[in-house]
């Protein structure tokens, strides 16, 4: 199975609670994380947790949180690392992908958290969020990620556990 889409937007956040900054590539390292993003450090919320060296999130989720719930979430406020166009993460959930020279491993869907709510100070984002909170993904080899790169499948190999 092929679902290739692109990367539409890149954030990180230099350390826990920071706000986040977007930018137009990164570094992507395996078993570590996004150079320069609170994961790399080990600092995230959520840095004890297999798989939380990348998280991705579906433009079109967004999108649809914007017609069903009425408010728009700005380009990186969800504070997942890479917005994506065109492709399915649910899918991607125990598959090798590609996202732009990296290759990853989806290893379980990025469901919302209070933390998010709080975060926002915004009631109702977690429940907007919910089966459209992303993936969480570990790195499994390093490479640059740009805006604008493929997100997908093809060429990386079969389904891992």
């Amino acid at each position: 199975m092929h679902s290739d889409g692109v990367v539409s937007g890149i954030h990180v956040a230099p350390e826990a609670g920071a706000p986040v900054e977007p930018r137009e590539t990164v570094t992507a390292v395996a078993d570590a994380g996004l150079r320069g993003d609170r994961y790399f450090d080990e600092q995230g919320t959520f840095a004890d947790r297999d798989g939380s060296a990348l998280t991705l999130i579906e433009r079109e989720a967004l999108d649809a949180v914007e017609a069903d719930y009425g408010f728009a979430l700005e380009p990186g406020v969800h504070r997942r690392n890479v917005t994506t166009e065109g492709v399915a993460l649910a899918h991607l959930v125990g598959e090798r992908f590609r996202v732009g020279e990296a290759v990853c491993v989806g290893t379980e869907r990025c469901e919302p958290c209070a933390y998010l709510e709080r975060h926002l100070e915004r009631e109702g984002v977690r429940e907007a969020l919910v089966h459209r909170g992303g993936l969480r993904a570990r790195i499994v080899a390093g490479g640059t990620v740009a805006v604008g790169d493929a997100v997908g499948t093809a060429g990386v190999g079969e389904r891992t556990n």
